[in-house]
Parts: C-alpha cells; sequence; structure tokens
C-alpha cells in the first residue's frame, strides 16, 4: 500500500472497516482524498448495509444523505 495514493488507501482503509463485523463503526472524515465516483460507491454501501456508524465529516451533503441523528458539537460548549 506505500505506493497507494491518499484516496486509494481511504478506500482500502473504509473497505477493511466494513469487511469487519462491529457493533459500531467510527470514521474521521471518510471522504478525505475520495474521488466523486467512490464517493457514491461508499454512500450506496453504507446505505445498503446500514451499519451503526458514528463519523465526523464536513462534506454537509453526505451527511444528511448517510446520517439518521447528528450532534452539534458547538451546542455542547
Amino acid at each position: 500500500m506505500e505506493d497507494f495514493s491518499a484516496g486509494q488507501k481511504k478506500k482500502a482503509v473504509i473497505a477493511k472497516s466494513l469487511c469487519e463485523s462491529a457493533h459500531l463503526y467510527l470514521w474521521d472524515e471518510p471522504l478525505n482524498y475520495i474521488d466523486v465516483f467512490s464517493r457514491i460507491q461508499i454512500e450506496k454501501a453504507i446505505l445498503e448495509y446500514r451499519p451503526t456508524l458514528m463519523f465526523v465529516e464536513h462534506d454537509e451533503a453526505f451527511c444528511v444523505k448517510i446520517r439518521t441523528k447528528s450532534i452539534d458539537l458547538c451546542e455542547l460548549g
């Protein structure tokens, strides 16, 4: 993987994560370095598989499409 681009590495990490059974997946900015085609694939996989997922992401469109609930950390402080 050392010769992979940042996007290729991110896709491999996401794929590995989803291939492992877990009660809760924690992702930090899963769309960093991801191209549009891969983003669509990730969205589709999440919507079909429906894992329990907690993530931090700055892409509002992705968040709206994927989330069922959200927490605004700015309101907590």
